[in-house]
Parts: structure tokens; sequence; C-alpha cells
């Protein structure tokens, strides 16, 4: 029963404001964290935690909290988890030790897992099946519009008036987004379906979706052995002030979105063989940055390229595990697809964890080899995946001659 085109559309643009909420905490400490090691009295590594302990929230609680909510009404979750979403960045934004923060970063975690889990269906629903795709993109508008400008304007306000303000401001719009799903969203949104536990370890028991979860892993997470500390290196290594790097984090942003955009494209007819060229030049710009970090217009333009990149294998790798998933356990597609969103936060967790460890132990400018080889780790299994590939389709062809 989907609505006319302007009750659709303003659900839609309530989902948005959720997912802009969302997109911008979720990234919200990169900009930040000088300001929280300074005013928490502990290491810049130390504050890095809120975005490990983040991604690791959403890597668990994603698959597990949608599988125990599955039969709840759609709108019911929804409003719930905004709810959660506004008492983790409520408890955030009033925090004055680490240990209290890091427990609202994991609370807010959880509803990101989970929106991020049921966005999409909820978008579908509100339309028909040949608005569909159109629907997706309008939700998922929200979390590019916070890469490119909610964490900038968040580090922006951190650094002008407090972190905590910062936490404040996406507490209101966490608020505007319940209100507009609970006056905008529809009641009669279909249930989510029961997987069975069977089907929940299927893809786990696949070795080319294992093949695939390790590769967005490595390939998405190498970028935040640099990115989690990309401020730091910005002022520490780089030589900006502190006002300036808010105006590069925009840029950054924009260059995100429209690698993100480009990444779709490339990955549409032969995503795995865009993937593996991507991979390529995303660990030669991540081992450049070494040279070029010290410079102001070498290390920037580095940086925007690497922002470009960073995001870019995306789509990609979301069309690849749906492909692998509709080959090989066709029961557990949604699964699947969960899964890889845990592998891009286990990536993410894995990156910021690393990059903490080697600033504190050899420092900060070598977040940026380190993190090429970790990319570099993706484009060998992505050749080995990519060899995989041909051998299905010399199989096909040749069952097709017989």
């Amino acid at each position: 029963m989907p609505l006319n085109k302007k009750q659709s559309t303003l659900a839609l643009l309530a989902l948005a404001v959720s997912a802009f909420a969302i997109g911008t905490t979720e990234f919200i400490s990169v900009g930040l964290l000088p300001l929280i090691a300074k005013d928490l009295h502990i290491s810049v590594t130390t504050a890095g935690l809120t975005v490990s302990l983040y991604a690791l929230g959403v890597t668990f609680g994603a698959p597990v909290l949608t599988s125990l909510t599955s039969r709840m009404s759609r709108k019911t979750l929804l409003l719930w988890i905004m709810i959660i979403f506004i008492i983790g960045n409520g408890i955030a934004a009033t925090a004055t030790t680490i240990s209290v923060l890091l427990a609202a970063r994991v609370i807010s975690a959880l509803s990101h897992g989970v929106f991020m889990s049921i966005g999409s269906t909820i978008a579908a629903d509100l339309v028909p099946a040949n608005r569909r795709a159109s629907a997706i993109s309008i939700m998922f508008s929200g979390l590019t519009v916070a890469t490119v400008t909610g964490v900038p304007f968040g580090t922006f306000i951190g650094q002008q008036f407090g972190w905590r303000l910062a936490f404040v401001l996406i507490v209101a719009v966490g608020v505007i987004g319940l209100v507009a799903n609970l006056a905008l969203v529809p009641s009669f949104l279909k249930k989510g379906t029961q997987t069975s536990l069977r089907n929940q370890f299927k893809p786990l028991t696949n070795s080319r979706l294992l093949l695939l979860f390790s590769i967005t892993a490595l390939g998405y997470g190498g970028t935040f052995v640099v990115f989690t500390y990309l401020s730091p290196l910005l002022q520490d290594i780089t030589g900006f002030k502190e006002g300036t790097v808010a105006v590069i984090l925009l840029v950054y942003g924009v260059a995100i979105a429209i690698g993100n955009m480009v990444g779709g494209k490339l990955s549409n007819r032969n995503p795995i063989s865009a993937l593996f060229y991507m991979f390529i030049v995303h660990a030669l710009v991540l081992f450049a940055l070494m040279f070029t970090a010290p410079f102001k217009t070498a290390g920037l333009i580095t940086i925007i390229l690497m922002g470009l990149l960073a995001f870019m294998n995306v789509p990609g790798l979301q069309v690849y595990v749906v492909m692998l998933a509709e080959r090989f356990v066709p029961s557990a597609v949604d699964v699947a697809s969960a899964l890889n969103i845990a592998a891009f936060n286990a990536g993410i967790a894995i990156g910021s964890f690393l990059g903490g460890a080697i600033t504190d132990s050899i420092g900060l400018i070598h977040t940026t080899w380190i993190g090429a080889l970790m990319v570099f780790g993706a484009v060998i299994l992505t050749g080995w995946s990519r060899s995989l590939e041909r051998r299905d389709l010399s199989f096909s062809k040749l069952e097709e001659v017989c």
C-alpha cells in the first residue's frame, strides 16, 4: 500500500534527516579528537577509541539486534532507534570522563547498526516498485550530506564552542528526526522477515563470501589508519591551523561524495575488476602521503585524492556481495549484505585501533604507509577473487558448450 508521491517524499525526507544525524555522529570524533584529548586530559590515541568502539558497536550490534527485532513493527523500531540514538549522544554531550564517553559511543552505535539494516527496506516499502532505487538513494542522501557537511560543521562548532556542543547539536537533529518519523512515516509498513539461525550462518560458511568480507575490511579499513588521525596529522605534520582543518574536512567530504558516485558507475559492469584497480591506486596514494604530508600543497592534493578513493569502493563491494550471495546462498542475501556492512565497520575498528598503536609507538606519519599495506592486502585478495570469477565464467561457458 504505497503512499501518494507527496506523502512518500515527506516520509523519505524524514528518513534522510535520521540518516544525516547518524552519519554525522559516526565520524564526528575524527574532527574532534584533539579537542576531546585536551579536555579530558588523555592522549589522542585514547580519544581515538571513540571511533574504534563505535565501529565495533555497529559490527556486532547490527546483525544481532536486527535479528532480535525482526518481528517488531518497522515504525516502532524506527522510533526506538532514534530514541536510543538521542540517549547515546546526550550522554556523550555531558561526558566528563573517557569511560562515560566511550559507553555513550557504543549506545549510539547500536542504533546506527539497526538503522542501516532496516533503512533501505523501509524506504523501498514507501513507494511503488519502479521507484525503489530512487527512494533508497533519497534516504542515503542524508549519509552523503553528513559526510560532506555534518562532520566539518561539527568540527567547526567544536573548535569554536567546545566539543560537547557538537554532540548537543547532533541530539537536536536526532530529535527532529524522531518527530519527523513519528509524524510522516506510516504505520502500515510490513514487519521484517524472521531469519532462521541456519540462514544467518550460511554466508559465514561460504569461502567466496568470507574472501569478500576480508577484502571489505582491509580495503575500506586501510583508509582509517590515516583518516582517524587526519586532524592531528594536518595540524602536527602538515602545519595547518586548527580553523583550516574544518575547511579541509569539508573539501575531503566533497571528494568522498564524488568518489562514491564515480565508484558506482565504474562498478556497474564488472565490480570485482573495478575494485582491483581502485585498490591499487588507493594503496599508491596512501603510500605517497608519507612523502607529501609535510608539505602543504602536495599534502593537501594527496589528501583530496585519498578522499576520492576512500569510499569509491563501497558501491562495488555492496553490489558484489549481493551477486555472490544470490549465486551461493540465495536464501540469505539480506544476511550477507548485513555482514558486509559489519565488515566495513570491522575495517574501521581495526584501522583506527592500528592507527592509534602506530601513532603511540613509531609516530603519526607512519600511519600512511601502514594504511597503504592494509589496502595492498585487499589488492592481493581482490586479485584472487577476480581469478576465481574468471574460472567460474570458464566453467559456465564449458557447460553451455557441453
